[in-house]
């Protein structure tokens, strides 16, 4: 180990895990925190996340989400190993090549971890998608429709627009897909235990299997998580959506609603990215319109 940042990395994940580090190593940078992959001084690798400064309250979330997700079954989630306010420090995973078998089978496993249901929407924590706070509370008796609008779409739209990252025309629009979100959502559905943030880059294959890591987990729609899969493109999709209908088979008109559930990660990528992403966001708000 050389380097200042190293030897904080390595301190950092020993006080979490309670271990000494004996080999550490840089593995990329994402928002405000580091990647390192590290050897414990009993010899497990093990993956980090290091904060800066302390990200109070971001990486509590996604420890809570990831043991939460791990008690369904179905789907599986590296082994929650340390967690604090500068660190998360997590079970390594030996990434793999995926092919059709191993995709089949992470679509029976995904919805195995659906059907695994919530009592409401949304958490019992406090949430974070990446490192924006993610509103978690349910609206009871609402259904997810309007859950959906007020607890998605619309912080996220005013965040943007206070920002000047979208102009009014686009606020326009995607308020009109808030306005009309109960004629769009499709048939009523029970709250579903979704990771919440389940693009490809956070689908890890190894072992012949698909897991999932950095989740937004909450309650809610089970099309999201699908939607999300398709919003960057997934290896194998075609093989994913058969396994998962082979479990748990989609209500009628799921194609239609696929720009709607993407609306919510687009919105996101808008306040952490920028305006690069409002002709994505443009493009889902008249695909939900015009459903």
């Amino acid at each position: 180990m050389t380097g200042s940042a190293s030897a904080r990395a390595a301190r950092c994940i020993a006080d979490v895990v309670g271990t000494p580090v004996s080999e550490v190593s840089a593995a990329g940078r994402q928002h405000r925190w580091s990647h390192w992959r590290a050897i414990l001084a009993d010899g497990r690798p093990v993956f980090a996340k290091v904060a800066d400064a302390p990200v109070a309250g971001v990486f509590e979330a996604e420890a809570h989400g990831l043991r939460w997700l791990a008690e369904a079954g179905g789907v599986p989630f590296p082994e929650v190993l340390g967690v604090g306010p500068t660190a998360l420090v997590v079970s390594w995973l030996r990434a793999g090549t995926p092919d059709r078998a191993a995709a089949r089978r992470f679509g029976r496993d995904l919805a195995e971890l659906h059907r695994a249901g919530v009592p409401g929407f949304g958490a019992a924590w406090p949430g974070y998608i990446a490192s924006l706070p993610l509103p978690s509370d349910d609206l009871p008796g609402q259904g997810w429709p309007r859950w959906y609008a007020e607890r998605r779409l619309a912080p996220y739209l005013r965040r943007a627009a206070d920002a000047g990252t979208l102009p009014p025309s686009d606020v326009t629009l995607v308020e009109a897909v808030i306005e009309r979100i109960a004629e769009l959502a499709g048939p009523a559905e029970s709250p579903s235990r979704i990771h919440g943030d389940c693009w490809s880059g956070n689908l890890v294959w190894s072992g012949g299997r698909g897991w999932l890591v950095d989740p937004a987990a909450h309650g809610g729609h089970r099309e999201t998580d699908l939607a999300m899969l398709d919003l960057f493109g997934a290896p194998f999709g075609d093989q994913i959506l058969a396994g998962y209908q082979e479990v748990a088979p989609l209500a009628e008109g799921w194609q239609a609603r696929v720009p709607l559930h993407q609306l919510h990660p687009l919105l996101v990528h808008v306040c952490l990215f920028g305006s690069s992403y409002r002709e994505r966001l443009r493009l889902a708000a008249r695909g939900a319109l015009a459903r």
